[in-house]
């Protein structure tokens, strides 16, 4: 059901600023930064061999990850995504095994234009996970 690791996402107050690094340190392509209002973030994205770094910072004041960089000021590790085939036909089978998803269970388009959800973190021993149709 799951596939390939999509993306790790770090929370950070600065997301171009936070990508830059991997671009001088390590030569990375470095994506534009997109404002995505409907998820109340702002992303830039790192695209490394075998998968991508996403950077989030918060867009607006109802930003959901604006909690998130209050506990954690440095920023850290906000979520992993992973491929699945059919977000739908995953989301049943995981909610039928007991996870939550966040939110209403209607996916919502994401930074790749692709249908994902978010799936409660104490269903996934402590880690936000999201759930993108590959």
């Amino acid at each position: 059901m799951l596939g390939r690791l999509n993306h790790v996402a770090i929370a950070t107050k600065d997301a171009v600023k936070a990508a830059k690094i991997y671009g001088a340190a390590f030569g990375a392509q470095i994506s534009e930064a997109v404002a995505l209002p409907e998820h109340g973030v702002t992303t830039v994205f790192v695209t490394l061999p075998n998968t991508k770094i996403e950077f989030i910072e918060p867009y607006g004041e109802g930003s959901p990850i604006a909690k998130f960089l209050e506990r954690n000021a440095d920023g850290g590790i906000h979520h992993v995504c992973y491929e699945v085939a059919d977000i739908i036909t995953s989301r049943d089978v995981l909610v039928k095994e007991g996870a939550r998803v966040l939110g209403d269970g209607v996916p919502k388009i994401g930074a790749h234009g692709k249908p994902v959800l978010f799936l409660h973190p104490k269903d996934f021993s402590g880690a936000l996970v999201e759930i993108e149709q590959a």
